[in-house]
């Protein structure tokens, strides 16, 4: 067996089970789970018909690259969203069967060619990234996103020998769990520091169709645009339908970026043997055609942050994100505390910060914050903001 198996650490999930082992929630309450980022919202119907007539596609063995009307589609969705002259379908776009595997599979592509080489990650951070640098054989360096820094990373305190042993750059824009985004100026900074240590940023961008207002987030292609780095070099986005669209289990979403990049990529995946089904490609092609359905979801979104922030504001630091669905406040104990007794007392459950960052230098980022996912029904969610409410009060906690 592979050794380095034996370094991954344990998912969250998991270790929020082991955590409320043998606890019981409030028996007169009824379960309400704000803990794992599953859209709850409806599927758009252009999708589910156009998959339910695309069904013969079981017949047909994918291709890895997927149908070029699947990448043309992807394109011009790319090229409006993120105001691109160009993105070709044919060496710049490869679908792929939702981001997760995608970014697991990139980092074993991209690692190799330095001495000692290291996989850069925000702390906290979606433990893919973790899971993926590990079996590739390099070392985790992690940049704190804390609330010192308003959950930003501060790139320039990256010295130039850590960027030299870098391979990959993970950035999370719209960021899970903070829901800060990536400004331009610091793209340049990245984009520049990538040309001149030769590393790739892994830009995981899939929750950036869910914003508040009129400005949408800015996107890595987009910046190298702006850049003048036409050609994507060092770039690579990760985008998917499962936020976008509430398609979680169709498991479609695509790569670009730099084409020099996504040859090798496509070349790993024809062996890994990851192709969207056909019937899978159609129906994304009808949810990247279509944006009713998306405007339609952020005005969702909007109302039940909105709804909840107001009932929680006053009682915990709890502000609405840039951009996402998550809640990422600090609280006034300890995060498994906290979550422990709101479970037992309140049956809301809700994810320990810590279990998505790690320590360093003795100092977990996440600790003393709670991750609340705003994805079910809005009254589901104003019921647990009036729970946690109640919660705070009764135990003066702030």
């Amino acid at each position: 067996m592979n050794s380095l198996i034996h370094s991954l650490h344990p998912y969250p999930f998991q270790k929020l089970a082991e955590l409320l082992e043998g606890v019981t929630p409030n028996p007169d309450k009824k379960l309400i789970k704000l803990t794992i980022g599953e859209p709850q919202h409806e599927a758009p119907q252009v999708v589910l018909d156009t998959l339910a007539k695309s069904l013969n596609g079981v017949s047909k063995y994918p291709g890895t690259k997927g149908e070029l009307s699947l990448r043309s589609a992807i394109s011009e969705w790319a090229k409006r969203r993120f105001s691109l002259e160009s993105l070709d379908p044919e060496t710049e776009i490869l679908p792929v069967s939702g981001t997760r595997e995608a970014l697991f599979a990139i980092t074993q592509t991209l690692v190799g060619e330095k001495d000692q080489p290291l996989v850069i990650s925000p702390n906290p951070f979606y433990q893919i990234y973790e899971g993926a640098g590990i079996l590739s054989g390099a070392k985790l360096h992690f940049l704190p996103c804390s609330s010192d820094t308003n959950y930003k990373v501060d790139y320039q305190q990256v010295s130039d020998d850590i960027w030299k042993r870098c391979e990959v750059l993970f950035v999370c824009s719209p960021n899970n769990p903070s829901g800060t985004v990536t400004t331009l100026e610091e793209y340049a900074f990245l984009i520049e520091k990538a040309k001149t240590f030769n590393f790739t940023i892994v830009a995981d961008e899939c929750y950036s169709e869910i914003y508040f207002g009129d400005q949408a987030p800015l996107g890595l292609l987009e910046a190298c645009t702006m850049l003048d780095n036409t050609d994507y070099k060092h770039c690579l986005i990760f985008q998917s339908l499962s936020k976008r669209s509430n398609l979680p289990g169709l498991r479609s979403g695509f790569v670009a970026g730099d084409a020099s990049l996504l040859k090798p990529f496509l070349l790993y995946r024809t062996y890994q043997g990851c192709a969207m089904p056909v019937h899978h490609q159609e129906a994304s092609i009808a949810a990247w055609n279509d944006e009713v359905h998306v405007a339609k979801n952020r005005e969702i979104y909007t109302r039940k942050f909105d709804s909840v922030l107001e009932i929680l504001s006053p009682f915990m630091a709890a502000t609405k994100p840039e951009a996402g669905f998550y809640l990422w406040p600090k609280v006034g104990i300890t995060d498994e505390k906290f979550c422990t007794a709101l479970y037992k007392e309140e049956a809301v459950l809700v994810l320990p910060g810590s279990y998505l960052g790690r320590d360093v230098n003795g100092e977990n980022p996440g600790s003393q914050h709670i991750r609340m996912a705003l994805v079910a029904e809005e009254s589901e969610c104003v019921e647990a903001a009036e729970r946690i409410k109640a919660f705070l009060t009764r135990n003066n906690l702030k």
